[in-house]
């Protein structure tokens, strides 16, 4: 049996120096000093569900920005193959590669079993509707890893983690309008001491 390795709520949040896709060095606590930071984790560039989620996060991010977060996208490749993808997939959003996948260690999101990557029929499912997007099924470009797991996180800007979500498996990534309609409806910028949704919004 793996060790649980996850990031717990009020973990301080592990600062990596990473790249822009434009090549800059960057230290992700920078992203978060003067306002919450949603920090999503894609998988290999084949992986359908990841260009479904980056879509969701484009057409979502003014409601993001509305909820008072600041949006990276964490890319598993080289600056310069990261910014390909990026304009592509990715357009407008402030993404960042990784392609040691240091930043995906620092978050303990490790490799997949073969349940949480193909033999699941909510992947097979899945799949099956990004196809019907135009999304085709494709293998990782070389140095990428198909068995890498994503993850999405919420960090304070006392550098805390304060939502960690660890997929199941590669497809269980969470619906937008779950987020706006709970988690962002939060006023990140405000303490937590209470529910996560409007329940908790401090007047």
């Amino acid at each position: 049996m793996r060790e649980n390795r996850q990031l717990r709520f009020d973990q301080p949040a592990p600062d990596i120096i990473l790249r822009t896709i434009t090549g800059e060095e960057i230290r992700l606590a920078s992203l978060w000093q003067k306002q919450p930071l949603l920090l999503a984790f894609t998988r290999h560039f084949g992986c359908t569900q990841c260009k479904e989620m980056l879509e969701e996060l484009v057409a979502g991010k003014e409601k993001i920005t509305a909820a008072g977060l600041r949006l990276a996208i964490v890319l598993q490749d080289t600056p310069e193959a990261s910014a390909i993808f990026a304009e592509k997939f990715a357009p407008g959003l402030f993404c960042l590669a990784d392609p040691d996948r240091k930043a995906y260690q620092a978050y303990h999101l490790e490799r997949g079993t073969l349940f949480q990557t193909f033999f699941n029929t909510r992947v097979w499912k899945a799949v099956a509707n990004s196809r019907k997007k135009g999304y085709a099924v494709e293998p990782p470009p070389p140095g990428q890893d198909a068995m890498q797991m994503s993850g999405t996180f919420i960090i304070s800007t006392s550098g805390r983690i304060e939502l960690p979500f660890y997929y199941d498996h590669i497809a269980d990534h969470p619906p937008l309008d779950l987020l706006i309609g709970g988690v962002l409806s939060s006023r990140w910028n405000q303490p937590f001491d209470g529910p996560v949704g409007p329940a908790g919004i401090k007047k």
